[in-house]
C-alpha cells in the first residue's frame, strides 16, 4: 500500500494498465501476457460490447495506404496464429469481393504489396456472392479476407485473460514523480509503470487529462442485420461496394456465423457532438431506410426488414476513414482510430512492444498518419 500526494491510498497493481476492453484492448492484454508482463485490463462493461460488438467484422487488405495493407497483412497471419491456438475459426475463409472503380484502385496497391487478390467476371462474382443483384461491372477478390468471428475473438481473448479483467469505469488517470502512473476507476486506485488507453470514444477524454488533444471526430452509423430469403448459401463473401450502382456507395457487408444473417451497413455516419448527442437524431433514422432500400435493390437474396440493429460510435482521424495512430506521453499511450476491429492483433502486439520498451514503431507514431491515400 502507498499512498499519492494528496495522502489518498493506493494499491501498486498490475505492471501494465490497459484502458478499454473492446478487441484492441483484448489483443494488446493477450500480447503482454504471452510476453509474460503483468497486466490489468480496465473495462466499464462488459468486454467487446462497446465499438467492438455484434458478431461480424470485415477482415480486408484493401486500403488507400501500402503500408496499412502491409500492416494488416501481418495482422492476417496472427488471426490465423490465435484460430490454431483457440482452436476455433475467427476468420471464415470465403473473402472478401468488392465491386465500383475504387475496387480496381485498391487492387493495384495490394498487388504492389504481393497481397493475394484479382480482379473477377461478373460469373464468379455470382459465384462468390450469390445474395447480390445481377452486377456486369469491375470487381475484385480478396482471397485472404473474409467475416470475422467477433464474438468468438471477444470470448477466446476475454477467457484467456481470466482474472487480468477488472470491471470498472477509469475515471481518471495522472502522471507521478517517480514516472509511474496513477490510474483511478469507480471502484479503486492503482499505481502502473505503463498504460495504454484503448478506449473508444473515452480515449480522447482521457487524453486531455494528461495535456493532449486528439484528433478524433466523434460520430455513430448503423449496421442491420438481414435474414437470407431461403437456405443459407454454402459460400458467401464479405462485401464492400463503392460502384453505386445499387443507388449508394461506401457499402460493407458482412455474413454472420452460418451465413443466415448477412449484416449491412454504410459508410456514412451522422454528426455526434463532444458529449454524445446527435447534432441531428433524425438523421440515423434516415441512414435505417437507406439501408433498407439499398438492400432491396442490390441484395434480393435477403429479406429487406431489418432483423437487428447496432448502433456504433465512430472515432476517425482526420486524414482517413481508416486511420490509425498512436499519441506517448510519458508512460502513457493512446491509440485511436476506426475500422480497427482486423487490425487489433498486429495493433495490440505492437502496443504491447512500446509498453515494455521495445518502441513504438514508426508507422503508428502520429506524425506518419497511416492509412492516408499515398
Amino acid at each position: 500500500m502507498t499512498r499519492t500526494d494528496d495522502g489518498v491510498a493506493t494499491t501498486r497493481s498490475a505492471e501494465v494498465a490497459v484502458i478499454g476492453g473492446g478487441i484492441v484492448g483484448l489483443s494488446t492484454a493477450y500480447a503482454l501476457q504471452e510476453q509474460g508482463v503483468p497486466v490489468r485490463l480496465y473495462e466499464a462493461g462488459l468486454p467487446g460490447m462497446g465499438q467492438s460488438a455484434g458478431e461480424s467484422r470485415i477482415f480486408r487488405h484493401a486500403h488507400d495506404d501500402p503500408r496499412l495493407v502491409t500492416f494488416a497483412r501481418g495482422s492476417r497471419a496472427v488471426w490465423d496464429e490465435w484460430a490454431e491456438h483457440f482452436d476455433v475459426e475467427l476468420v471464415s475463409s470465403d473473402g472478401v469481393v468488392a465491386i465500383g472503380d475504387g475496387a480496381l484502385e485498391r487492387l493495384r496497391v495490394l498487388d504492389k504489396v504481393g497481397v493475394a487478390a484479382r480482379e473477377i467476371d461478373a460469373d464468379e462474382l455470382a459465384e462468390r456472392m450469390p445474395l447480390l443483384a445481377g452486377y456486369s461491372g469491375p470487381a475484385m477478390f480478396d482471397e485472404a479476407g473474409g467475416a470475422i468471428r467477433t464474438r468468438a475473438a471477444i470470448t477466446a481473448l476475454t477467457d484467456a485473460l481470466g482474472d487480468a479483467v477488472v470491471t470498472g469505469e477509469v475515471i481518471s488517470i495522472d502522471h507521478r514523480a517517480d514516472g509511474t502512473v496513477e490510474v483511478r476507476s469507480v471502484t479503486d486506485s492503482a499505481i502502473h509503470s505503463k498504460v495504454v488507453v484503448c478506449a473508444g470514444r473515452e480515449t480522447a477524454r482521457l487524453a486531455r487529462s494528461v495535456g493532449l488533444s486528439l484528433p478524433v471526430r466523434l460520430a455513430a452509423h448503423v449496421r442491420l442485420t438481414f435474414d437470407v430469403r431461403s437456405a443459407p448459401p454454402a459460400q458467401v463473401a464479405c462485401l464492400q461496394d463503392s460502384s453505386g450502382e445499387f443507388g449508394e456507395v461506401g457499402v460493407y457487408a458482412a455474413p454472420l456465423p452460418g451465413n443466415s444473417r448477412y449484416a449491412v451497413g454504410l459508410s456514412q455516419t451522422v454528426g455526434v457532438r463532444d458529449d454524445g448527442t446527435f447534432i441531428d437524431p433524425a438523421a440515423i433514422r434516415s441512414l435505417d431506410q437507406r439501408a433498407h432500400d439499398y438492400v432491396a435493390r442490390a441484395l434480393p437474396g435477403l429479406d429487406p426488414e431489418p432483423r437487428d440493429f447496432l448502433h456504433c460510435w465512430v472515432t476517425e482521424l482526420p486524414w482517413s476513414e481508416d486511420g490509425v495512430a498512436v499519441w506517448e506521453a510519458g508512460s502513457i499511450s493512446f491509440v485511436a482510430g476506426h475500422n480497427l476491429f482486423k487490425q487489433a492483433p498486429a495493433l495490440g502486439r505492437a502496443l504491447a512492444q512500446a509498453a515494455t520498451g521495445g518502441g513504438l514503431a514508426a508507422e503508428l507514431k502520429s506524425e506518419a498518419r497511416l492509412g492516408e491515400l499515398q
